[in-house]
């Protein structure tokens, strides 16, 4: 481990276009192979009247049907398995409020590349075995607390187990034991500044802060940059799943010029997710996974549901792992209101342009009179209770923001800071309160 290269593993991190295209060939005829052990795909590629001696290019992909959430629902708990279950060593799974939870299996390998992917992203953004690492993440089933774990411990860097809440605490450790990097959901860190704020901390002035992980909910470049501010940390966009493993699949590098994927251990595809065919660079559509590098449960074609696109091959760091934009929100999360689709990213990416509103915000979907209506409110940075005109002011040029983003107008609201829910996990921002009619 070469602590002065930009690389941990340079051997995949420097591939050209042509040899990542052949090594991905390599591991998905291997794993195609691998996924007839399991019950599941059998059955899917014989109804599909596929061999894995069809699969002899990348384009041949397309031919397999598409995974989705429902398929992993449907075989819960072990039917997707592609190794004797005595060979896995852990499962995460999803909290099932809705039917059965979805269950991801690992094997001893899969947890330790899944480390090595998770160290490789913490090493490309300037992590070294000399940081403090500080992990405000929930542990248990939730893939974001064991994933970042065990990635920084892989790296070398001092871990911090913080998990989630009791600010107060996370603040006395940033200090007392020089922590250097934190990895946090954004409407978390909007919160722990907040403290430090009450607190009389500085986090330019009394902390070794320089580096922060953000992920696991969707934020714009807006929120993005004002945490930047508030922390005085250069801030980078982390993408996982717990179908992928969980974090570690997509990373920002220095450059902050999008996620890199890593194709040494994914296929990416984007689709429209109506017609489920290809899009062109550029154009947004739901993105599509397959696992290269996995024993316990390689997933074929994954629908995430997640909503990207692509910004390029190549970087100046130097990589040429394909870069995906930001995720724009979820094909299923999407709000139809009165016919118009909006997602909650367009809303948040035009609050945070108004330096005078905080970070948090709530949209509230209701019916009134037969007629459904979207509530935004937003809470105020600071209280113009002294100036009614300008608070007046303010609402109206939001409303009309709103307005040509999301082609409708929706009611606003501008609250006190402090006034709307926090949440120490993932933020809640939509409540749908509308009618059903059968």
């Amino acid at each position: 481990m070469d602590n002065n290269s930009p690389y941990l593993h340079p051997q995949y991190e420097t591939l050209s276009r042509d040899e990542l295209k052949a090594l991905q060939l390599e591991r998905l005829k291997k794993t195609v192979k691998h996924c007839m052990n399991s019950e599941f795909y059998r059955k899917r590629f014989a109804n599909a009247g596929l061999s894995p001696d069809d699969i002899r290019s990348l384009d041949d992909l397309r031919k397999i049907p598409f995974t989705t959430k429902q398929d992993l629902r449907d075989t819960y708990p072990f039917g997707m398995a592609s190794v004797p279950l005595p060979q896995c060593v852990r499962l995460h799974s999803s909290s099932g409020t809705t039917g059965n939870p979805t269950v991801i299996l690992h094997t001893q390998r899969d947890l330790d590349e899944w480390a090595n992917a998770v160290a490789r992203c913490l090493w490309m953004v300037g992590l070294r075995p000399d940081d403090v690492f500080q992990n405000s993440s929930g542990y248990g089933m939730f893939t974001g607390g064991l994933g970042f774990q065990y990635g920084a411990e892989r790296l070398g860097a001092l871990t911090v187990p913080a998990a989630a809440g009791n600010s107060l605490r996370q603040i006395k450790f940033i200090k007392d034991f020089g922590t250097t990097a934190i990895h946090a959901v954004p409407s978390y860190v909007t919160r722990l500044y907040e403290v430090m704020q009450q607190e009389g901390v500085d986090p330019r002035r009394d902390t070794k802060l320089k580096v922060l992980a953000i992920g696991a909910e969707p934020h714009s470049e807006e929120q993005r940059r004002r945490i930047e501010q508030m922390l005085g940390v250069k801030a980078y966009n982390s993408f996982g799943m717990s179908e992928m493993c969980g974090p570690g699949v997509g990373f920002e590098c220095k450059e902050q010029n999008g996620l890199h994927f890593w194709e040494d251990y994914y296929i990416v595809e984007i689709i429209n997710p109506e017609t489920l065919e290809p899009v062109a660079d550029g154009e947004i559509g739901e993105l599509v996974l397959t696992t290269l590098n996995r024993e316990a449960m390689p997933l074929l074609r994954y629908r995430t549901r997640d909503l990207t696109r692509v910004l390029g091959h190549s970087c100046p760091c130097g990589r040429n792992h394909i870069r995906l934009d930001r995720m724009r929100g979820r094909s299923d999360d999407m709000i139809v209101l009165r016919g118009v689709n909006i997602f909650p990213i367009q809303i948040e990416t035009i609050l945070m342009q108004f330096k005078e509103l905080a970070s948090n915000y709530l949209i509230t979907l209701t019916t009134d009179a037969d007629n459904d209506n979207m509530t935004v409110e937003v809470e105020l940075e600071e209280l113009f209770t002294d100036d009614y005109q300008r608070l007046v002011a303010l609402e109206k040029e939001i409303k009309h923001r709103l307005k040509d983003e999301i082609l409708l107008t929706p009611h606003v609201r501008l609250v006190p800071k402090g006034t709307l829910p926090v949440s120490e996990g993932k933020a809640v921002r939509v409540v749908d309160k509308r009618k059903v009619y059968q």
